[in-house]
């Protein structure tokens, strides 16, 4: 019995040892693991320098006539004569319809008529006018007539006038829409008519780019189904930035007369951005986003300093820092996702631009 209490207390005591022992090892490695410092990680910067910007840009657009205008009557009338050749071109001032007239120009002619009467009676009083054979208010009233239908002519002539419908300027006309012996009206739109010995080119692009657009500035465009490369310059911008789109909309002159521009057709413009200018430029992976803001990692004194920035155009290597950073600054480049702020780091390799 005696013996069995022996051997059970030494059993007890043996596993109290083996439970002190692993404690203590268990406590002294995590003591060891807790103090333990991480060594700096190794990183390559990049070091601020201004560099040339040349930032070249790829949006639609499409052609556009430099005048174009729908050829309307300015008075209703039956239509006796169209003059419209389908794509023809035509000389400022060429006739392209005739309206009906012959009401007008009879009205016309009574009033030449009643002209010369009135000029006639003009003349003879004036004679008695000179002898005090009539009054002055009677001679008044003779004159008075002959400038109230000469003025009558001139109203006619003018309506006259209307009927006659003449291109505005030189260009090329469309397809008409009306045949001769129609009733036209001033809504009614007879052909269109386009000025195509220049054209323009219209085109939208990101709000960012507005500020870079001048006016003068060469663009290079193409359009489908042709292999040559033509170029514009810009003419002017919208006044205003489109709400729904957030685009700037911007009209150049082509500075071509092929005749393979055609009004209408679809063209693909590259518009070259800051050419001649120099920028703070970083490498495009040296970005590090966080939501709708864009950091960087600055190398000081052998930290990782978090610093926030805003940037501009950008390339299929940098991208423009507009604020944030100064010339000279150290930026990190690579480690960026084990990087956390205030990190140790050492430097193994600097870069340049």
């Amino acid at each position: 019995m005696n013996i069995t209490k022996n051997i059970l207390a030494t059993g007890l005591f043996i596993i109290f040892l083996s439970a002190c022992g692993s404690k203590e090892k268990k406590s002294s490695t995590g003591a060891a693991t807790g103090t333990a410092k991480q060594p700096p990680l190794s990183v390559e910067v990049t070091v601020l320098t201004e560099m040339p910007i040349s930032n070249t840009i790829e949006v639609p657009g499409s052609l556009m006539a430099f005048e174009s205008t729908e050829i309307r009557p300015e008075v209703s009338g039956r239509l006796v004569r169209l003059n419209v050749k389908e794509g023809s071109f035509v000389p400022q001032g060429t006739l392209l319809a005739k309206l009906y007239d012959a009401d007008l120009q009879a009205q016309l002619r009574k009033l030449q008529v009643q002209l010369k009467i009135a000029k006639q009676t003009e003349n003879r009083q004036s004679q008695l006018l000179k002898i005090q054979g009539i009054s002055q208010q009677d001679y008044d009233l003779s004159l008075l007539q002959v400038h109230n239908i000469s003025a009558d002519i001139e109203i006619i002539k003018t309506t006259i006038n209307k009927t006659n419908v003449v291109a505005p300027y030189s260009g090329k006309l469309g397809l008409k829409n009306i045949s001769p012996g129609a009733y036209v009206t001033p809504a009614t739109i007879i052909s269109t008519i386009n000025k195509v010995d220049q054209l323009k080119l219209q085109f939208s692009i990101p709000e960012k780019y507005g500020s870079l657009i001048k006016t003068s500035q060469e663009l290079l465009f193409s359009v489908d189904g042709n292999t040559k490369t033509f170029r514009a310059s810009v003419m002017a911008t919208d006044g205003t930035i489109n709400e729904e789109t957030r685009n700037l909309t911007v009209r150049a002159v082509v500075n071509s007369t092929d005749a393979d521009l055609i009004p209408g057709a679809f063209a693909n413009v590259k518009i070259t951005l800051g050419k001649g200018e120099t920028a703070l430029m970083i490498p495009n992976n040296a970005l590090t986003p966080q939501g709708r803001k864009k950091f960087v990692y600055l190398f000081n004194n052998n930290k990782a300093i978090s610093k926030e920035i805003t940037t501009g155009i950008r390339d299929s290597l940098n991208i423009q820092v507009l604020s944030g950073l100064k010339l000279g600054d150290s930026i990190i480049t690579t480690g960026l996702l084990f990087l956390k702020p205030e990190a140790d780091v050492k430097i193994s390799k600097v870069n340049q631009q």
